[in-house]
């Protein structure tokens, strides 16, 4: 009986776990993961009001629920937490599913000034991840600068637009929702340092922005015009074509009173986050221009742009595992198939998946053919690996070292908990905002 470690109950996790009980018969799976909730960034990453893709937890859900996999919450890897070295004597085999932790900086002075925050602590704070300690993102804003322009940009800067009405049936957690509603953000600039035929959002994001209610989106024609594939589209792929039309629609229109207004900038380079009072207000960017080669260069020119809250969006990086080779330049685990690369050679029994194995690109499906790939690794290797002497049921260990699991009965109260607290205030399912509240849900002590 192969007995396998997932560590992560993420999508790539979950997809993992998948791939092995529908490939082999006998294997066991625990699913491991440092918070006492499982979905990763499907529950802390996905924005609360995009609920057709939150519904993906009852896909994972299912994947979680079967007979030979178990969820395994509260158990965190590497520091204060169990050793990898622990890990693999506990299993035949540990597959590594821990994504990009951690978020890219701008590296621009004035960056640390208050009022200037990462993408990730915002998304962390509206999803009530039980590590988020920041608060008073919106406080005293009026206007706000996004810098970044992928889908999670698109994300921060609805969420900013959002009133009240559209929020209040989601999840998000009731002192996000209040901050939120009683918000004075008017003014949101979504900012690119490159043209847009090169923005990472997906179409359906984008024309998100133009739904919105009560909200205007303003882009500039001559700064759409600065990039040449915006002019002649025919050699972009169909998904940045559909950009670049609804681009193309919103230059077209007339401006229109509304209450908020989402201004969509291109070709500005972020230089400086000014301060004003201590605080930021007010970010400093170079124009840019193509530089031919898919790249841009600066102009010399200046222009600033007013706002009491910065949001940098501009890409996630994965952390080192202590205990796994890591790639700092790639933010990596070198592996080869999914197989970890120790001293320039495979080693059977170590695997990753996700993010930590090919670095923060594509989209929730992609981990899907990821995740067979390493599996298919994992099950040549299994011959091998069966064979080791484990020393019995691995919870067992893990209690008699003095490590209390949330197994998925710990996990349904939770959800239970979230359904009383919404129902409590009105509302549907509102998350629990805080460790303490995730655990007093777990031991059944609800106040």
């Amino acid at each position: 009986m192969l007995r396998v470690a997932v560590v992560g109950s993420g999508p790539s996790g979950c997809y993992t776990a998948q791939s092995l009980v529908q490939q082999d018969p006998d294997v066991l799976v625990d699913v491991l993961d440092r918070l006492p909730c499982p979905y990763g960034l499907v529950r802390y990453g996905v924005a609360p009001d995009h609920e057709k893709i939150k519904s993906l937890q009852n896909n994972l859900r299912t994947i979680l629920e079967h007979e030979r996999v178990r969820f395994v919450g509260g158990v965190g890897i590497g520091p204060g937490g169990v050793p990898a070295a622990r890990l693999r004597e506990l299993y035949h085999a540990v597959v590594y599913c821990v994504g990009a932790a951690t978020d890219r900086h701008l590296g621009i002075p004035g960056e640390e000034l208050p009022g200037s925050w990462s993408a990730t602590e915002f998304v962390s704070w509206y999803s009530a991840h039980p590590d988020s300690t920041a608060d008073g993102f919106v406080a005293g804003a009026r206007s706000a600068v996004v810098i970044g322009v992928g889908n999670v940009a698109v994300d921060v800067t609805r969420m900013l637009a959002r009133g009240t009405t559209e929020l209040s049936p989601t999840d998000i957690p009731h002192p996000a929702l209040t901050a939120l509603a009683a918000s004075r953000v008017r003014e949101v600039h979504m900012v690119g340092r490159r043209g847009p035929s090169q923005a990472r959002f997906t179409t359906k994001e984008l024309r998100e922005l133009g739904s919105l209610p009560g909200t205007e989106v303003a882009v500039r024609a001559e700064e759409l015009a600065l990039d040449p594939a915006y002019l002649d589209p025919s050699a972009l792929s169909a998904p940045q074509r559909r950009n670049v039309e609804v681009l193309r629609g919103w230059a077209a229109t007339e401006s229109r009173p509304s209450s908020r207004r989402i201004s969509l900038r291109f070709f500005l380079r972020p230089v400086e986050v000014l301060a004003d009072g201590g605080r930021v207000g007010a970010v400093r960017f170079e124009r840019t221009v193509p530089d031919g080669r898919g790249g841009v260069r600066g102009t010399g020119e200046f222009e600033e742009i007013e706002a009491q809250l910065v949001l940098r969006s501009v890409g996630y990086r994965g952390m080192p595992v202590e205990g796994l080779p890591f790639d700092a330049e790639s933010g990596t685990v070198p592996n080869v198939d999914g197989r970890v690369v120790r001293g320039g050679s495979p080693v059977p029994g170590e695997y990753v998946a996700g993010w930590i194995k090919r670095g923060p690109t594509g989209v929730i499906g992609t981990n899907r053919p990821d995740a067979k790939e390493t599996v298919t690794s994992l099950l040549e290797d299994a011959p091998g690996l069966v064979h080791e002497e484990l020393p019995g049921d691995p919870l067992d260990a893990l209690r008699a070292e003095g490590i209390e699991p949330v197994e998925w009965a710990g996990w349904c109260a939770i959800e239970r908990a979230e359904a009383e607290l919404g129902a409590s205030l009105g509302r549907g399912v509102v998350k629990l905002p805080d460790w303490q509240s995730l655990m007093n849900a777990v031991r059944g002590n609800v106040h």
